[in-house]
């Protein structure tokens, strides 16, 4: 009984750990948007979707509006269609008790009650439903602006202005990024399936490759060797 107890410590402290550096990375890159706007790729991505809904207004782009919102909605109903199809696959492994002790082979040091089994895949379930409905509301919000961005602005609508419409496309953006982040956090939770020091490992791993995802593209001056 105290080793199960001690083993099954080890899977909490494991995800108690995973959850820390996840949110401390956040809270990292937090403090340095607020030093730098243009730090991380997002940033960026919001100050071009604010250019670009000025542009498309004032210049009466329709066309290119359109195709453009079509490309995001489209990318957006792939992957919310994605999500349900892993939900799916992640429902069907539940049921199946001879894959879970498979899966405890390389469980070292973690508990293999079924209990905690049926929690990480619940957590696995709720990632993958946060993503779904992420995605489902960015499609959602492209279709609002869709209507939005054609309005003319010699109508002078004191809601639909570029700067409006500016705020949509980016909330919109928003929930994009947050049903990508739940994807990316479904390999911890995979890896978790594992082992819980499979899932610690993983995290570090996922966040090194985060960093270098989100980090903005640094200015330099080109260079000869840039010149094809």
């Amino acid at each position: 009984m105290p080793l199960d107890f001690f083993s099954y410590t080890y899977d909490l402290a494991s995800f108690a750990a995973s959850a820390l550096l996840v949110v401390s990375y956040h809270l990292f890159l937090r403090l340095k948007i607020k030093k730098n706007p243009t730090y991380t790729v997002q940033t960026i991505n919001a100050i071009a979707r604010t250019a670009w809904v000025e542009t498309i207004m004032r210049e009466k782009k329709d066309v290119l509006a359109v195709q453009t919102l079509r490309n995001s909605t489209m990318a957006a109903t792939f992957l919310a269609s994605t999500s349900v199809l892993l939900i799916i696959g992640v429902l069907t492994l539940s049921e199946s008790d001879k894959l879970q002790t498979s899966w405890h082979a390389l469980n070292i040091v973690g508990a293999k009650h079924p209990e905690l089994w049926l929690v990480k895949i619940l957590s696995l379930l709720l990632d993958l439903f946060v993503a779904f409905f992420s995605f489902s509301m960015s499609i959602r919000i492209f279709n609002h602006v869709g209507y939005m961005i054609n309005v003319p602005l010699e109508l002078k609508h004191m809601m639909i202005t570029p700067a409006h419409v500016a705020t949509h496309l980016n909330r919109a953006g928003k929930f994009y990024s947050i049903g990508m982040r739940a994807y990316y956090f479904t390999v911890p939770l995979v890896f978790w399936l594992f082992g819980p020091h499979f899932m610690l490992i993983s995290t570090i791993g996922l966040l090194i490759a985060l960093y270098r995802i989100d980090r903005a593209p640094r200015i330099r001056s080109l260079e000869f060797s840039d010149i094809e």
